[in-house]
């Protein structure tokens, strides 16, 4: 279905104390009666569809005044080698004027190029690209005020706090074996091998660009798994976020038992262990065995959320961890029954956690909320109409982020019936 004409970037944006006088009901999934909801807005408008993709990346700068945005011409399809994905920033105090900033040939639907700011840093961004000369992944840094650019030889996923540090996965390895979160254009050269030794996460430094591979697939495969047999399957990594202190990584160890299946197929029909490990590779530890563990995020150095199935669990819910060890409570389990993309809101002393869920089945509402972790209250934002056709690795899900204040939120939707993608 063409869209090329529809609206294209969608934002909920509030202010705290608002949201804490209003829609204080429990919420349903379902709109109750003259329910109470912030305000929202559109970031963008025009012929072109905007999103920005995760929802664990900065994507406010420093002063809440500039919103990084990813912009497409087309929709509904797998992006190809030669799809160009421009990124540019909004400027909230200057009529939502949109900056192009440059290009990528290395993204996907549901996370991007990994476009983000850099933590520490005033007005610097960096992002991912593919050297065609090179045949390499990449990554960019540049300066919104001085024009400044680096390229650097490895591309990133996810930036230590401290702004000095990435580390990244293997997005081609990521592509051949899971739809929508690896990049189109490079062969994995690792093909014919289901726990590669070259393939795994690396760490570089973001000053000079010295890298190296610090936990491998081959390394992961190598703990044991107490019923399988992993060398038998196909292993890739996923999901990988630093720790607050800069120490410890987490990610996640996936397999499955073929990948010579139809590209669609490989959406789903995986199994997940949850891994955390230092910032050289050392003491890995598997914090979820149970094969059901998706989005998570970092409460604190020791701590983290994530929507997961302990095998003692009768269902998924979401479950705090405590890192390197067996403990584990349950977090929201009457409020949050389905998975969604948590993040806890900035200076609130980690009582409020943002998330969101997939579209209902019935109405196709997602719905992104807050949840008040001291009181056990659920706030929605809103309820916002995903099409049918938006389904597989080009799905739009709302990934809520917020500013840094933690006064305002943004999403990607497609809710209404005459818009595309958006933020």
């Amino acid at each position: 279905m063409n869209r090329r004409h529809f609206l294209n970037f969608i934002t909920a944006s509030s202010a705290l104390e608002g949201l804490t006088r209003a829609g204080l009901g429990q919420e349903t999934g379902v709109a109750p009666v003259a329910e109470s909801l912030p305000p929202t807005r559109a970031l963008t408008l025009g012929s072109k569809f905007h999103w920005f993709a995760y929802y664990d990346k900065l994507q406010f700068d420093p002063t809440d005044r500039y919103i990084l945005s990813n912009q497409v011409d087309f929709e509904g399809r797998t992006p190809g080698p030669d799809d160009v994905l421009r990124v540019g920033m909004i400027d909230t105090a200057d009529g939502d004027k949109w900056t192009e900033l440059g290009t990528s040939t290395a993204w996907g639907w549901q996370q991007g190029c990994m476009l983000q700011w850099l933590p520490g840093s005033q007005s610097k961004i960096i992002w991912n690209d593919r050297d065609k000369a090179t045949q390499r992944y990449v990554s960019h840094i540049l300066d919104v005020k001085t024009g400044e650019k680096r390229t650097l030889p490895l591309p990133v996923y996810t930036i230590s706090p401290d702004g000095k540090w990435a580390v990244t996965p293997d997005f081609a390895r990521i592509d051949y074996c899971r739809s929508g979160y690896g990049y189109s254009g490079i062969p994995d050269p690792c093909s014919n091998e289901k726990a590669p030794a070259k393939s795994g996460i690396w760490r570089m430094n973001l000053e000079t660009g010295e890298h190296q591979l610090i936990f491998s697939i081959a390394d992961a495969v190598a703990v044991p798994h107490p019923e399988l047999d992993l060398t038998q399957l196909w292993n890739w990594f996923n999901h990988l976020l630093i720790s607050p202190d800069g120490k410890r990584l987490i990610f996640l160890h996936r397999w499955r038992e073929r990948v010579d299946i139809p590209r669609e197929q490989k959406a789903g029909g995986f199994k997940t262990r949850m891994f955390t490990v230092n910032l050289d590779g050392t003491e890995p530890y598997v914090l979820e065995p149970s094969g059901v563990v998706s989005h998570f995020i970092w409460r604190d150095p020791e701590h983290l959320v994530a929507w997961a199935k302990p095998t003692a669990e009768p269902e998924a819910r979401v479950i705090v961890y405590k890192d390197k060890t067996r403990e584990y409570t349950k977090l929201g389990a009457d409020k949050i029954t389905v998975d969604g993309h948590m993040t806890y809101l900035p200076h609130r002393n980690n009582e409020w956690l943002l998330c969101d869920t997939y579209p209902d089945p019935v109405r196709r509402l997602q719905t992104p909320f807050l949840y008040h972790i001291p009181t056990d209250r659920r706030i929605p934002l809103g309820h916002f109409f995903e099409p049918r056709e938006y389904k597989g690795e080009y799905r739009c899900d709302t990934h809520p982020r917020s500013s840094n204040d933690g006064k305002k939120v943004v999403i990607d939707s497609v809710h209404a019936a005459t818009a595309g993608r958006c933020t």
